[in-house]
């Protein structure tokens, strides 16, 4: 039996299946909560457009807030806006953010969560810097655990 017959033994099984890519696990769902709290956080306390008054329990929540609104709008906004992304080269997806941002802060007054932007501009140096800061962290939580743990994986 070749290498790759003997991995498949050695794992106790088959292969996974390529059409079916594994779905996040909970600690990764912790970890790009935390990364989003963490720069949300930045942008709060270096931007005078953006603030919150509350407690750490509910800057958690504006965060997972912020998660679910990027991963439930922003799919149909790009898809909206899709030749005025193309015609500006991609610049008009930190409008995009900054419309996210603002929607955000405005379902966080409606929960009574404490997050308050200024007004439009604010919202788009907020998500300005609220990407940077979640591309960098990013870079050293996410994807280093991920391509470690997969070279792990095929490395017995």
């Amino acid at each position: 039996m070749g290498r790759m017959g003997d991995v498949v033994s050695w794992v106790g099984g088959s292969l996974p299946d390529p059409r079916f890519p594994r779905t996040g696990s909970l600690r990764d769902l912790i970890v790009r909560l935390l990364v989003n709290t963490v720069a949300i956080y930045v942008a709060v306390s270096l931007l005078s457009g953006l603030d919150f008054d509350r407690g750490p329990v509910r800057f958690l929540a504006v965060a997972a807030l912020f998660g679910i609104v990027n991963s439930l709008l922003r799919p149909v906004l790009a898809v909206l806006t899709c030749p005025l992304v193309l015609l500006t080269l991609g610049l008009f997806t930190i409008i995009i953010n900054g419309v996210l941002l603002q929607f955000t802060a405005w379902l966080s007054a409606q929960l009574g969560l404490g997050f308050h932007v200024a007004g439009f501009w604010s919202a788009v140096w907020g998500a300005l810097v609220i990407s940077f800061v979640s591309t960098l962290l990013s870079m050293f939580v996410g994807t280093r655990r991920k391509v470690v743990g997969r070279m792990q994986s095929w490395e017995a």
